[in-house]
């Protein structure tokens, strides 16, 4: 890593060194006035002169050698036992150890890994991630998510979903969470909204899969994922399932036959009465009415 991360700083280098080398100060004068130390200064004006681009580059700070690092017989070792059989790191620092070689499975998976040889499962998903539509208008970015409530034997599932540009929201109970059920959710938010929805993003629940993103298609609507283990992708959604698990879900007994009665009445008030901070204390609706 190196020392700073200041980008102007390899040009500011170069243009301080040109000072000695095209203006002709001396190296002191220099250091004056750009504040640095004068032997800094000295290299600058070594790496320039030998040097056509146009700036001086930040160089790492990681050290070229540790006292205890591994030696070359033993990196070699450890890449002549995975050449024999591909097999993995465990089985590899296993065998060492029967050699005599004391070394840790980090220190045997690090060598594998800096020299290209991990093994990918082929059935892995490699997930992409298009870029991220701006939600200059209602519909154009919609998240959607699922919430539970309750122990794994009696739990309830609620759908949420939220549009980006006009914090419109809508939400519905459910027994369990699938493909089938994520389908029925949004073609009952669909019915609800006033808008079409271009672009649903979601997580990489089980529910929202591939078979999800498939059907999403045939209804002209397109599917991106939320990058792994960073929710603030979805942050207005997330904002928006404390919102309503603190001032409904909360408030009320834990039943599907009580949420699917009092979810609506709240997003009611959600939707048309309830002001934002973020839409500048306007309603979701008031939003929509403009555009």
């Amino acid at each position: 890593m190196p020392y700073t991360t200041n980008p102007h700083l390899p040009k500011l280098r170069m243009q301080a060194a040109k000072l000695v080398i095209e203006q002709n100060w001396t190296t002191r004068a220099v250091a004056r006035h750009t504040g640095f130390n004068q032997s800094t200064i000295v290299r600058w004006v070594k790496e320039a002169r030998v040097s056509n681009r146009r700036i001086i580059p930040t160089k790492s700070c990681r050290p070229r050698h540790h006292p205890k690092e591994l030696t070359p017989g033993v990196r070699q070792r450890i890449l002549t036992l995975r050449a024999e059989r591909n097999q993995c790191a465990d089985i590899l620092h296993h065998r060492l150890s029967t050699e005599g070689i004391t070394v840790s499975l980090s220190s045997v998976k690090r060598i594998i890994s800096r020299n290209h040889l991990q093994r990918f499962d082929k059935h892995k998903k490699w997930h992409q991630y298009p870029p991220r539509p701006i939600p200059e208008k209602p519909g154009i970015l919609v998240e959607i998510d699922t919430v539970w409530d309750g122990a794994s034997t009696d739990r309830l599932y609620i759908y949420t979903l939220i549009d980006v540009c006009s914090r419109w929201a809508f939400a519905w109970p459910y027994l369990n969470a699938n493909t089938f059920k994520s389908i029925a959710f949004l073609e009952r938010a669909r019915k609800q909204a006033l808008f079409q929805f271009l672009t649903l993003q979601s997580d990489h629940g089980s529910e929202f899969a591939t078979r999800f993103t498939e059907r999403l298609l045939l209804r002209g609507m397109s599917h991106r994922h939320s990058r792994i283990r960073t929710p603030n992708d979805n942050a207005h959604l997330e904002r928006f399932n404390r919102t309503i698990q603190d001032e409904c879900l909360n408030r009320i007994s834990r039943s599907l036959k009580s949420y699917q009665k009092e979810i609506p009445e709240y997003l009611r008030y959600y939707n048309n009465e309830r002001p934002h901070m973020g839409l500048n204390m306007k309603t979701p609706i008031e939003v929509m009415r403009s555009y």
